[in-house]
Formats: C-alpha cells, sequence, structure tokens
C-alpha cells in the first residue's frame, strides 16, 4: 500500500514507518519538525528511515499540516491508500501554556487531513487520540464505550475533538476512521518531555526528579512495540459500520457509519513510585525525589480496558515494564 505517516519524525511515527517499510508498504512521511522538544533527535530518527528504506520506498517532507494549501497540494499529487495520522501539538502541560498551538495542529490540522482524504478517495484514516480524553472519568478500567465529555486539559479537549470531526465525515462522505487512545507511550527513541525520558536523565546526572501527587499516580504505561502493533492491526482492519448500533442507546465508540475507537494500552496500571523503582534499577542507581502535589491538567490514574481491539485485531500487549524500561535506558546511554 501506499500510506500517509504525518509526524513521521515523531516518536511513534518513526517507529509505526519502521515496521510499515519492513513490511513492504511506501510510505510517505511528512513533519514540520517543530522545536517543541530537541530537533535534533527528530532529525536522528529521520537519518534512520532513510538508511532503512529503498529509495522508492520512502520519501519524506517537510510540512506543516495546518498549511492548507500545501496539505491540498499532497494529498491529490500522492493518490495515498490509507493515512495514519499521528502530527499532533503533544502534552498535556504545555497545553496550559500554549493553547493556540493546539487549536492550529490539532483543530485545524485535522481539519486538513480529513478533507485531504475525503477529497482523494482515501480508504481508511488511523488517527491519534489519547486516554486523556477520559478526563474527570473515575471508573476504571477506562472503557471505549464510557462518557468522555469532561476533558481537564486543551490537549485532551481537541482529542476529544477530533473524534468528534472523524465521525461526521464518516457519516457524511463514508469516509472510514479508527480512532486510538494511547495510553502513556514510552520506549527507545521516545520524547524529551515524558516522564522516562526526564527521570532518566535526572538521574544519570545526579539531579532531582520532580514526583507529582505524592507518587501516588497510576499509569497504564504501554511499549512502543505494542503501541505500533495495534497502530498496524487497526489499519489493517477497515471499519464498516456497526449494524446493531442503537441511536436510543448509542455506544460512543461505533457507529452505524464506518467509524471505530480503540484504546491501546498495555492494560496493567502501575504505580509511578514502582515506576521510578524499575528505571533505579536498570541504571544502577537511587533517584532523588522532590515530592509534589497533582498538576493542573493531570488525572490520577489511567487504566486501558483493551477488549474491543483484542476482540477485532486480535491485539495483545506483550511487553513487561521491566523489560522496556531496560531497552529505554540501554538506547538512552547508547544515544546521549
Amino acid at each position: 500500500m501506499k500510506v500517509l505517516v504525518t509526524g513521521a519524525a515523531g516518536f511513534i511515527g518513526f517507529h509505526v514507518i519502521q515496521v510499515l517499510l519492513d513490511r513492504g508498504d511506501t510510505v510517505v512521511g511528512i513533519d514540520n519538525i517543530n522545536d517543541y522538544y530537541d530537533v535534533n533527535l527528530k532529525q536522528s530518527r529521520l537519518y534512520l528511515l532513510a538508511k532503512q528504506a529503498l529509495s522508492e520506498n520512502f520519501t519524506f517532507v517537510k510540512m506543516d499540516i495546518a498549511d492548507r494549501v500545501e496539505m491540498e497540494h499532497l494529498f491529490s499529487s500522492q493518490k495515498f491508500d490509507r493515512v495514519v495520522h499521528l502530527a499532533a501539538q503533544a502534552g498535556v502541560r504545555y497545553s496550559i501554556e500554549n493553547p493556540h498551538a493546539y487549536i492550529d495542529s490539532n483543530i485545524v490540522g485535522f481539519t486538513n487531513i480529513l478533507e485531504g482524504c475525503r477529497h482523494n478517495q482515501v480508504e481508511h484514516l488511523v488517527y491519534a487520540s489519547s486516554s486523556s480524553v477520559y478526563g474527570s472519568n473515575e471508573s476504571t478500567p477506562f472503557k471505549v464505550t464510557d462518557n468522555v465529555d469532561h476533558p481537564v486539559s486543551l490537549y485532551a479537549a481537541s482529542k476529544k475533538a477530533n473524534e468528534l470531526m472523524a465521525h461526521t465525515y464518516s457519516h457524511l462522505y463514508d469516509l472510514p476512521t479508527t480512532g486510538l487512545r494511547f495510553f502513556t507511550v514510552y520506549g527507545p527513541w521516545g520524547r524529551p518531555d515524558m516522564a522516562l525520558f526526564k527521570f532518566t536523565k535526572a538521574i544519570i546526572e545526579d539531579k532531582p526528579i520532580q514526583v507529582f501527587n505524592y507518587g501516588n499516580h497510576h499509569r497504564d504505561f504501554t511499549y512502543i512495540d505494542d503501541i505500533v502493533d495495534g497502530v498496524i492491526k487497526s489499519l489493517d482492519k477497515i471499519p464498516s459500520g456497526n449494524e446493531n448500533w442503537d441511536g436510543k442507546h448509542p455506544d460512543p465508540s461505533s457507529s452505524k457509519s464506518p467509524y471505530q475507537i480503540y484504546n491501546i494500552g498495555a492494560q496493567t496500571p502501575v504505580n509511578l513510585l514502582k515506576f521510578i523503582e524499575a528505571i533505579e534499577s536498570a541504571l544502577g542507581k537511587e533517584a532523588i525525589k522532590e515530592m509534589l502535589p497533582m498538576q493542573a491538567g493531570d488525572v490520577p490514574d489511567t487504566y486501558a480496558d483493551v477488549s474491543a481491539l483484542a476482540n477485532d485485531t486480535g491485539y495483545q500487549p506483550k511487553t513487561k515494564l521491566e523489560i522496556g524500561i531496560k531497552k529505554f535506558v540501554d538506547w538512552y546511554k547508547s544515544y546521549y
């Protein structure tokens, strides 16, 4: 297939493209390579992709998804079979400081993706949502059938908006769309703004780590290989609509239209202090902890019910936390 992957220089996009290339797909990757975090890390990922791919199998284009004219030209000239949309302004905390970045990328940019798919006969759009959409929901594990109308950050609200926008296009234009709610992704080549990266760096440098909510968080940490497996399995399963969908008792995760929402997680929430212990063990070094209250926009716990994805695609997370953290630490030491 010919697949567009947005966010190609990003953490998840980089790993997804590697698997698509390995199985013989042709990939066009786009990214605006912004400076939200270390640009050199993004360039290093792109370098490896270029090295891995045969020249005709992978093309990278530096482009901002919020640029309507450029996006229209890309879709009309390339004629993609399927699209994996991973580009977004990420980060819960940054959305409090810089809300406009989230509207430009996550709302305007997503509209351009939907329009490109609509006008160019794309078979299937798979896009990144987030576990953050569950917001104030305290019923665990989080199910795709749960109500997600109470986000606690603009980032979460933008991802919920993406799901609503996707359903509209599935309904109006019969565009098959699948939204994937990722749960705390970690692993080699990860983002520097994520806890594992920040903690590892600080511990190595003998600096204190900031432990919010006094370590009482639980997170469904999901290793990158398991995330990619879920993305690829979802890409290969085009939704056709739920014949049993009932408008009097609506299931928010599906529709009569070709629309689907899945959770991708490890189904194993881990206490933050246990997570830190695993990093300390992999590094052979103890952390200096600065215990702090909960941050604005954060939720205390995340826990994925992945039964819908498992039933529909056979998805099964495999990587144990200790193994995943060891792989990240080994990568971090070799890279830096």
